[in-house]
């Protein structure tokens, strides 16, 4: 073959002679992306679990107004002025390896639900901005998500997202409880637990942090949802370590008080001074 192929390769340039000789990278990325697309399961590494195996989400809202009290350094936080309700922290699929990273994501994926997302899913952190901690969710918990049709896209994940938001409106549940942001009333799980269980699953978790006083203050709340995205799951507490360690929060601890604080966008690790 190359000696029938010779006269035509001296009569090419250089250049054009070395592009022939690579390999053909479409082919060979081909593959492992068509099995992506179609749910399979070939991207996998040996003895790790398959990233399209998992049956249940942690859909998780954070309270802004405890977020600063995770951090480490109080300088990282920041709370925009249109924020004053839950926003999103993450919808992470449970008892999965590492997920695929062949799926990039851009800015355009999900321009068209910036104004939503900057509204109920923004960015905390002044180090970070929006469209970089909502790619890191994609990457990292999205992707496996994409297994299922209903969220096979970085725009469909984000509006199940959103969805899902507007579907848990936890502050109005609690306001019409006549449970509201205090820095002076501590609350308890056998008070909120009743508000909220008949919305979000028994299984829901409610997650604080031990805030600058020493005193435990409601940070999170994770939602249990099945592959099908009905509330409630079999698999509590199933899943890598960011979804159940996040920000140093735990567990709020059944018989202790924990402060539900207010919003203070001027100083938002001090809410109450």
């Amino acid at each position: 073959m190359w000696r029938t192929a010779l006269p035509l390769l001296v009569g090419l340039s250089p250049a054009v002679v070395f592009l022939l000789q690579l390999p053909d990278y479409t082919a060979t990325q081909e593959g492992p992306w068509q099995d992506y697309k179609h749910g399979r399961q070939g991207l996998d590494s040996p003895g790790k679990k398959p990233f399209c195996s998992w049956k249940c989400l942690l859909f998780t809202l954070q309270w802004p107004g405890a977020f600063c009290q995770s951090l480490d350094k109080e300088t990282l936080c920041k709370i925009p002025p249109s924020i004053n309700n839950w926003t999103i922290h993450g919808l992470w699929p449970q008892k999965v390896g590492r997920c695929c990273s062949c799926w990039p994501m851009f800015q355009s994926d999900v321009q068209e639900l910036d104004p939503e997302l900057n509204q109920h899913w923004p960015s905390l952190l002044k180090t970070q901005p929006s469209f970089h901690f909502w790619k890191q969710e994609w990457e990292k918990h999205g992707v496996c998500a994409a297994c299922v049709e209903g969220m096979n896209s970085p725009l469909r994940y984000f509006q199940i997202s959103l969805k899902l938001r507007g579907q848990f409106d936890i502050q109005r549940l609690l306001q019409e409880a006549g449970i509201n942001p205090s820095c002076e009333r501590p609350y308890k799980l056998e008070e909120v637990h009743p508000v909220l269980a008949p919305h979000l699953g028994d299984k829901h978790e409610v997650q604080c942090v031990t805030g600058d006083q020493g005193r435990e203050v409601w940070f999170q709340v994770k939602i249990p949802i099945s592959r099908n995205l009905t509330v409630g799951c079999g698999h509590r507490g199933d899943g890598d370590p960011e979804a159940r360690d996040s920000f140093q929060g735990h567990p709020c601890p059944p018989q202790v008080p924990f402060y539900y604080l207010p919003i203070d966008h001027q100083d938002p690790r001090r809410p109450c001074g």
